[in-house]
């Protein structure tokens, strides 16, 4: 296993600053605990490029990501730019096509600590594990567009290359889970649905122990919140892994909870962020929670580094943080950003970590 490695930083917008600041404290203790060195690159991605390089991210920012061994990101976004022809997102969407991350993985996983605190019943969280694959680099997202006073377009296109190549990713990760994937699409209305219920067929000819299932998109989200426990491996397109990765926040109890892997051929970047926004309400109050942006730490050490101790490491530090009572206010705490920050970094080094 290598030892050494070199991650740029893309803070990004809003609270970005304050939940990398963390989870960059947590990633040394638990590196350092390890015997791993970590190189850091600091660079600006979002609203803050665009005022100071004029652009959401510049090219030289691209090309340092491309020659990094990962990309550990905040958020991106602020109102400031609702108005403006050059918005902020316009700078991450450019990131993931230029490492060509075409898979984004959103584990979604019952926390026990933070059931009693849910919305949803106990009985319907208990146990629930889910991988949410979502396309990334396709879809209405990266279509042409037409944009008007009186009218308006986002062209969604797929070629079978881009299903086929994600749902192999899911399938995959399926043989390791629990060996189910759900396909979700619209492909009863939809052109696009129905090759990629086509393509997901063909494909999971080739995984004979993986069972697969179809569901339409409106299905999947009645059933994240009324059966979630009826997912393992989750595959979909982007636009409908957004939001149904939004929604599926509502099981561990926040957003603030979710972390993201984004993913793409094997020797390349990968990119690791959370899945909520900048929240510009909220910056510099260090209330910010930065618990997905650990946890996306921890990703980038097992998928990207190779460095499952010390992504077990930190993933420990959260666990144990979240049952000794530490959380920010969106978990129903009081605890700060560095309250939270220092927890996980203790308990990060107090043990070996889980491989």
């Amino acid at each position: 296993m290598r030892d050494s490695f070199d991650i740029l930083l893309l803070p990004g917008d809003g609270i970005g600053p304050e939940v990398v600041g963390a989870a960059r404290t947590v990633m040394d203790v638990a590196a350092e605990h390890l015997g791993v060195t970590l190189n850091y690159e600091e660079r600006r991605i979002g609203g803050t490029a665009i005022r100071e390089e004029g652009a959401p991210i510049s090219d030289e920012t691209l090309e340092r990501a491309k020659a990094s061994d990962a990309v550990l990101l905040g958020a991106v976004g602020h109102p400031d730019f609702d108005r403006e022809p050059v918005r902020p997102e316009a700078g991450l969407l450019k990131l993931r096509k230029s490492l060509g991350a075409f898979a984004n993985l959103r584990p979604v996983a019952a926390i026990p600590a933070l059931i009693p605190a849910s919305t949803i019943k106990p009985e319907v969280l208990e146990g629930v594990d889910i991988l949410i694959v979502r396309e990334l680099t396709g879809g209405a997202y990266f279509g042409e567009k037409v944009e008007g006073e009186d009218r308006a377009s986002d062209l969604s296109v797929y070629t079978r290359e881009e299903v086929e190549r994600v749902a192999r990713v899911a399938f995959e990760a399926a043989e390791g889970r629990h060996g189910r994937v759900t396909s979700v699409d619209k492909a009863n209305v939809m052109a696009t649905g129905r090759l990629w219920r086509s393509v997901v067929e063909d494909v999971a000819g080739d995984y004979p122990g993986v069972a697969v299932d179809h569901v339409l998109v409106d299905a999947a989200a009645m059933l994240l919140i009324r059966d979630p426990k009826r997912f393992d491996v989750m595959l979909t397109e982007n636009l409908f892994g957004d939001i149904l990765s939004d929604e599926a926040a509502m099981l561990p109890g926040s957003m603030g909870m979710l972390p993201s892997a984004s993913l793409g051929v094997p020797g390349t970047p990968g990119i690791f962020e959370p899945v909520h926004g900048s929240a510009p309400d909220i910056v510099g109050l260090g209330t910010a929670n930065p618990y997905a942006t650990i946890l996306s730490a921890a990703l980038m050490f097992r998928h990207s580094l190779g460095r499952p101790d010390v992504a077990g490491a930190i993933e420990r530090g959260v666990s144990v943080a979240l049952e000794a009572g530490f959380r920010t206010p969106d978990l129903g705490g009081s605890n700060s950003t560095e309250e939270v920050m220092r927890a996980v970094s203790k308990w990060a080094a107090a043990g070996e970590g889980v491989t």
